[in-house]
């Protein structure tokens, strides 16, 4: 019984360390706590079931029992008999939750918020799990067959996560798992009775079991191959290669830079991509009723922090029910009409947000598992992307006039989009500086806008140019509002934080410009036409867009009479009437003049990485692997060749001392004596014996250490040199040197041994096979199994040096310290 209670106990444990994936979708850790306590109530009730002996069905009941009672107490309905007995409208409540747990699952995007719904199914789910665990292991004796529910749990998060699930969670999980093993294991060997070893050995009562230890490394081997394996396999999602491969791209958009949530990308780095590219791919196809349809949106960054401006995690209801009716927050004089847009999504773009126009009414083509958040105005999943994608849908095109947006007013103080859009991480006195000088004397906050929106303009030295450095935060901003000089992502981050600044709420948009490529009513965009603009919130109209961007810079960019182009030449003469619509502008207008056709044209822009000021050529990313295995293998024919180099590159091996000759003193004459300098000619054949075993191991000539240099020399000349006569000698000076330097009490001088072992290795070379020849060359095997020798020697000094420190800690454990007491 104790067993089973130890077995039940690891059992309830391993469901919740199973259960670690789940972080990955909730955004705190209530969900824990709950499935903490439910566990625990079902693991308790069957210890008891089981202490009163009941059978295996009686033992199922009670803890489905206690699964209710925990779900009853931690999500009541009201209706309860002591809080804890359920009652019928508990059951309801419970339905409820079920049914809610589906609409939250459509809506929210991970990481989910802790919602009753999502907790509830998360904790019926765990729970249910704990009992299937506690039958399979503890009832049944088969815990091998309780990794299936526990497996279950971990299919949750990999079937709704965009992106790989982390491999800590899974680590957590796993461990959970082999711990319940291990436990049934140990148990079934104290049924068993005596453990020994692998050569029948007794194994102390203190002592842990070397098989024991065998199983714990190789489960430990077991799941770090199971992490590392498939971040290593390219193809699988979040691979490591994958991750290396991704960031810069071709401007084709093909890249997961735009992949995931649009809470969980940083558009700013996705948008300054490459903007020198040489290569246009088209990435939308759209048809549309409306005559001069504005931009094409995919997300907004709307959340600014001093990093810059980021997008929030979005959340919404299915696209295939209806949307909401933007007739219900408008005010007097704007006009609504109604269009319809059919999207071709290329295979070049792949993302989880899909491109349509502001305020979608209804959706045809697109599933359950694409969201609109009403709030951003825009299209997502969290488990599909758009490429390849085909869609229609309807949607409203508000039409105002600068006299509506004057006679919108101020939003409250405590207003949720005021409180919310108007947020900057700090003030920023240079930013502070400037828009109170913009925006003194205006009355209203269009006028604010306008005079912020006109500021941006060649008349106050701004350029276009993309030779900047790219970023959205304080910092970047400064030193663009400094030089003056950047590209769309600039204009519209800085515009974005100085209409906030001025008290009235503003984003930053991200889409399509309408591109020059037209076919009738179908335009077709390209990297060339990604781009980002701002928008402004006015009360009683909405998000109204302004592009800052000067317009010769961005092919198929679009102006409005709220917001028209500063750079645009004046015009002769009043205009007849204004249109309330965006109206369409020819790319290259701008300020007339020759600088204006100096300027640079923004070249597109591109989904994955960024990169600052002008971007050198950007290498394929396998170049630098083939590099790098290339220098790899070239470490075995260097290291040969130094070897080389170091035995034949030694100094002469004779010296010159200087004697009184026999001579008068007066002449001083003396004599020139050469001396042979018996250390230095022992080295130096030591040196060149060493060099011709490892030429003969590199031709695959046989060694034998126990023979003397001369019978190793006589066999190779026997065996290999027989009929080059060269070095047939040279092979027998080698022998001779050596053996002289080992055993003789002078060493053999005056004899060039390095042209012998040139002549040794050329008479090799020439007899051995192409084969051989490449080998010898590239991979030296004298080098290799040197190396060999070299790893297993400091693999046997680390085994010896773990067993003495194993051995030491041995002597503190305290399984052997309570066997020794118990044996005195």
């Amino acid at each position: 019984m104790i067993g089973s209670r130890n077995t039940g106990a690891v059992a309830a444990a391993a469901t919740l360390l199973a259960a670690a994936p789940l972080s990955a979708i909730f955004q705190t850790w209530t969900w824990l706590i709950q499935c903490a306590i439910a566990v625990a109530v079902v693991a308790g009730v069957a210890a008891l079931t089981r202490l009163v002996r009941a059978p295996l069905w009686g033992q199922v009941l009670g803890m489905l029992a206690a699964l209710l009672l925990a779900l009853t107490w931690l999500f009541p309905s009201g209706s309860e008999l002591l809080a804890v007995l359920p009652t019928p409208s508990t059951i309801a409540h419970f339905a409820d939750l079920l049914a809610g747990s589906a609409q939250d699952m459509r809506s929210y995007g991970v990481e989910v918020p802790d919602t009753d719904p999502l907790l509830f199914i998360t904790v019926l789910g765990v729970g249910g799990v704990a009992v299937l665990v506690d039958v399979l292991a503890v009832g049944l004796r088969r815990p091998a067959l309780a990794g299936l529910p526990m497996l279950a749990i971990y299919s949750v998060p990999v079937a709704v996560y965009v992106d790989s699930v982390p491999p800590a969670p899974f680590v957590v999980g796993a461990a959970g798992y082999l711990w319940l093993l291990v436990t049934d294991n140990v148990d079934r060997v104290r049924r068993f009775g005596r453990r020994f070893t692998g050569d029948g050995r007794d194994v102390d009562v203190w002592e842990a079991s070397p098989l024991a230890a065998a199983g714990r490394r190789l489960a430990v081997v077991g799941v770090v191959l199971a992490v590392v394996l498939p971040l290593a396999v390219p193809g699988l999602s979040g691979g490591l290669l994958n991750r290396l491969t991704e960031g810069t791209g071709n401007g084709s958009g093909t890249g997961r830079g735009a992949g995931g949530s649009s809470g969980r990308i940083d558009l700013f780095a996705s948008l300054a991509g490459q903007l020198n590219q040489s290569e246009v791919a088209d990435l939308v196809k759209v048809t549309t009723s409306e005559p001069s349809p504005f931009y094409l949106r995919y997300a907004v960054a709307d959340e600014l922090r001093p990093s810059g401006f980021q997008a929030r995690p979005a959340s919404g209801r299915p696209v295939n029910r209806d949307l909401p009716d933007p007739n219900e927050r408008v005010g007097p004089g704007v006009q609504q009409t109604e269009y319809r847009a059919s999207v071709e999504v290329t295979k070049n773009l792949s993302m989880s947000l899909m491109p349509v126009y502001a305020e979608p009414v209804r959706t045809q083509d697109l599933s359950g598992n694409w969201l609109y958040d009403p709030n951003q105005q825009i299209v997502f999943s969290n488990r599909e992307s758009s490429r390849g994608r085909k869609y229609t849908f309807d949607y409203i095109r508000s039409t105002y006039s600068p006299a509506n947006l004057r006679a919108a007013k101020p939003l409250p103080a405590d207003h949720p989009v005021r409180r919310q859009q108007t947020a900057t991480p700090g003030p920023v006195p240079e930013v502070e500086e400037l828009v109170q000088g913009l925006t003194q004397g205006k009355r209203t906050d269009y006028d604010r806008v306008l005079a912020i929106y006109r500021h941006f303009s060649a008349d106050n030295g701004f350029k276009y140019r993309l030779s900047t450095e790219s970023g959205s935060s304080g910092q970047d901003i400064v030193n663009f509002l400094t030089n003056k000089v950047g590209y769309c992502q600039q204009y519209a981050a800085a515009m974005a934080w100085l209409v906030r600044s001025a008290g009235i709420p503003a984003r930053v948009a991200f889409g399509f410009t309408n591109g020059s490529k037209r076919d009738g009513d179908t335009y077709t965009l390209t990297n060339l036409n990604l781009h980002a603009w701002t928008e402004v919130f006015f009360d009683g109209v909405g998000w109204v867009p302004f592009d800052a961007t000067p317009a010769y810079g961005v092919p198929g960019s679009t102006r409005s009479a709220w917001a028209p182009d500063t750079d645009a030449p004046e015009p002769s003469a009043p205009e007849t009437g204004a249109t309330d619509s965006p109206t369409g502008a020819d790319s290259s207008a701008g300020p007339a003049g020759p600088d204006n056709a100096d300027r640079d044209t923004d070249s597109g822009l591109s989904l994955g990485g960024s990169t600052p000021d002008e971007q050198a050529p950007v290498w394929p990313w396998w170049l630098a692997g083939v590099l790098a295995l290339v220098a790899l293998l070239a470490v075995p024919a260097l290291r040969r060749l130094a070897l080389r180099r170091r035995r034949g590159g030694r100094a002469a091996t004779t010296t010159a001392t200087a004697v009184p000759g026999d001579g008068p003193p007066a002449d001083d004459a003396r004599l020139m004596v050469v001396e042979a300098d018996a250390g230095r000619a022992r080295a130096d054949a030591h040196a060149a014996w060493a060099e011709l075993l490892d030429t003969l191991v590199d031709f695959k000539v046989r060694v034998d250490s126990t023979e003397t240099p001369r019978a190793t020399a006589d066999r190779l000349v026997r065996d290999a040199l027989a009929d080059d006569g060269e070095a047939v000698g040279a092979a027998r000076l080698l022998g001779r040197a050596e053996e002289r330097a080992r055993y003789a009490r002078d060493p053999l001088t005056g004899e060039p041994l390095p042209p012998a072992l040139r002549a040794v290795r050329g008479a090799l070379s020439s007899r051995a096979d192409r084969r051989t020849r490449l080998l010898a060359t590239a991979l030296p095997p004298s080098v290799l199994l040197r190396w060999r020798i070299a790893l297993a020697d400091a693999s046997g000094r680390l085994v010896a040096w773990t067993g003495r420190v194993r051995y030491r800690l041995l002597r503190w454990n305290p399984r052997r310290i309570l066997a020794d007491r118990g044996a005195r």
